[in-house]
């Protein structure tokens, strides 16, 4: 480790909380459907979509609306995507004439781009055409994203009204979201991104000599308008099957540093909206200096080991940090730090191969994921999560006092108690009920890479990520077949929308509720006992279930090296 890697992470997390407020308060006027700059401009679009569609924004839609809607507007364009990726041969825009995809990896790749996991069983470039990246893709970029946020206003506006019946407009609040901040910081993300070497282009690939003098073919395409998205929502789905780490999608250091800052840069503020919202704002710094300290305990682990190195290559006589998998221009530091991000933020974009990581530092990517995608987490998905943890760090609180749990202003009873839990343990099950049936057959078995610990380290990591919506990968194993493409795609599909039910069930039941003023008896939920408890629950309730599953992975992977053999 060096002083240039931990400078690097202070900064990182020193620009991330100047930016957290202007961030969060551009939100909450989106979120009280107040008007922005922007509406002078974007205005006039937002109202044509609403006449030509039929949607009167001020309609207040109840939690069961809100989560039809939802439920219907993603099943949609998950059946577009699956048609689109189908006829890709028939479709303009293909300058590769690259052929249909498959049913298997059609349905994958559908439900994971509109689950917002983007998890990826295909190479890009020589899989997708323009249009599928542009149409099939993006599209979900935007939407799946707007998705989430929406969702966690549905939950705030839960926490804040005092009751009432419904929890705002889906159709506006996807609206607002998408014209209003995730289009206008796409164009500008965009064009930074091709200042600094990124193609944005419809040509499909362009030949060059090479310093031998041999003739080369490279890939190209609209990639900058994709990365711009991929990163601020949390997306993670790289054009190249290289994602982060290929220098057309990454350049430079700086925009590895601006990468990293996007994918926080909305979950930073949208806890500074939800203490807007409930009318306390240090209710939303208590549950981001929770998020923070489990954070950088994670970047921690994974930065010291990654500089420590392999013991087995360092007894051969290779003395430093762990370099396999990763680029030179980022090095150790600021791979481990964007390992530690993108799996704490549910993005899944690499600018670094997980799979090459050591025992240790691979097991805090795999961690971050288990404890729910909550800490940060997807844009909106990491704060409804976090959310829900909140509500039983104070049923907890109000077992150890004697009271009924309060959260601002609301009583916790035992309905907003079962649906939290409901929704916490979809992850657990899942995840180690589908790695269990990998785990003991012929299909799933032959999918590892690599056998023993490590082997059962790629599959866990699979379904942990599929389920966690977050999409990142141990390359080692082979997911492109109808087994995994099948039943990951399941998993994505629980993952994402098992929990948000729940947590609009959650939302309309506090809603309805009356406010309780706060009491000289009511337990503290903004000071630094508050915060241990928070960061107390999610690990021992998000983490401990998964202690079995990380011993026969991550850590017997580690004894091993330990013991020099290598995995």
């Amino acid at each position: 480790m060096t002083l240039q890697g931990w400078l690097l992470i202070a900064l990182f997390i020193g620009v991330l909380l100047a930016l957290t407020k202007p961030v969060g308060l551009w939100l909450f006027a989106l979120y009280e459907g107040r008007r922005t700059p922007l509406h002078a401009v974007l205005g006039p679009v937002e109202r044509g979509f609403y006449r030509l569609s039929g949607i009167d924004p001020q309609e207040d839609q109840s939690w069961r609306r809100y989560a039809v809607h939802m439920l219907v507007f993603n099943a949609a364009l998950l059946l577009l995507t699956y048609a689109l990726l189908r006829a890709q041969a028939l479709l303009p825009l293909n300058p590769q004439g690259l052929g249909a995809v498959s049913e298997h990896l059609a349905f994958n790749t559908a439900v994971s781009f509109a689950t917002n996991t983007n998890w990826q069983s295909y190479a890009g470039e020589s899989t997708m055409s323009n249009l599928s990246q542009m149409l099939a893709l993006t599209i979900h970029n935007f939407l799946s994203a707007a998705t989430g946020i929406a969702l966690a206003f549905a939950l705030f506006r839960g926490f804040a009204r005092r009751s009432a019946s419904g929890l705002g407009n889906f159709w506006a609040d996807m609206t607002r979201l998408t014209l209003y901040l995730l289009l206008p910081l796409s164009v500008v993300y965009a064009l930074y991104l091709v200042a600094s070497g990124v193609p944005q282009t419809l040509a499909g690939s362009v030949e060059v000599s090479t310093l031998e003098g041999a003739r080369q073919t490279l890939a190209l395409g609209p990639v900058a308008s994709q990365e711009a998205i991929k990163m601020l929502g949390t997306n993670g789905g790289g054009f190249f099957n290289a994602n982060s780490a290929h220098p057309f999608e990454n350049p430079t250091a700086l925009t590895n540093f601006v990468q990293m800052l996007s994918i926080f840069l909305i979950g930073f503020g949208l806890t500074h909206t939800f203490g807007k919202a409930v009318g306390n704002t240090r209710q939303g710094w208590a549950i981001l200096a929770a998020m923070v300290t489990i954070f950088l305990a994670g970047v921690t682990v994974v930065y010291w080991q990654e500089a420590a190195g392999n013991p087995v290559l360092h007894s051969l006589g290779v003395s430093g940090g762990n370099l396999e998998g990763k680029e030179v221009r980022f090095g150790v530091a600021a791979s481990a730090l964007f390992s530690a991000v993108t799996t704490a933020a549910s993005c899944g974009a690499v600018n670094a191969m997980h799979d090459s990581f050591t025992a240790l530092g691979g097991m805090i990517p795999l961690f971050n994921m288990q404890l729910g995608e909550v800490v940060i987490g997807g844009v909106g998905a990491g704060i409804y999560g976090f959310l829900l943890f909140a509500i039983l760090a104070v049923f907890v609180a109000g077992l150890m006092v004697g009271r009924t749990p309060e959260y601002v202003g609301k009583k916790i009873e035992s309905r907003e108690v079962k649906l939290a839990v409901l929704a916490i343990a979809v992850l657990p099950l899942v995840i180690l009920s589908f790695t269990a049936t990998a785990s003991v057959t012929q299909a799933g078995l032959a999918g590892p890479l690599n056998k023993g610990p490590h082997g059962f380290s790629e599959i866990l990591y699979a379904f942990t990520s599929a389920v966690g919506n977050n999409g990142s990968a141990f390359a080692g194993l082979t997911a492109s077949t109808p087994f995994y493409d099948g039943l990951l795609g399941v998993a994505m599909w629980i993952g994402r929308f098992f929990v948000i039910v729940p947590v609009l069930a959650v939302a309309g039941s506090l809603a309805a509720k009356k406010h309780t003023p706060e009491t000289t008896g009511s337990f503290p939920t903004t000071g630094p006992l508050w915060t241990a408890l928070l960061i107390g629950i999610v690990l021992i309730v998000g983490g401990l279930t998964f202690l079995p599953s990380l011993a026969l992975g991550p850590i017997a992977d580690h004894l091993a090296m330990v013991r020099g053999q290598l995995f």
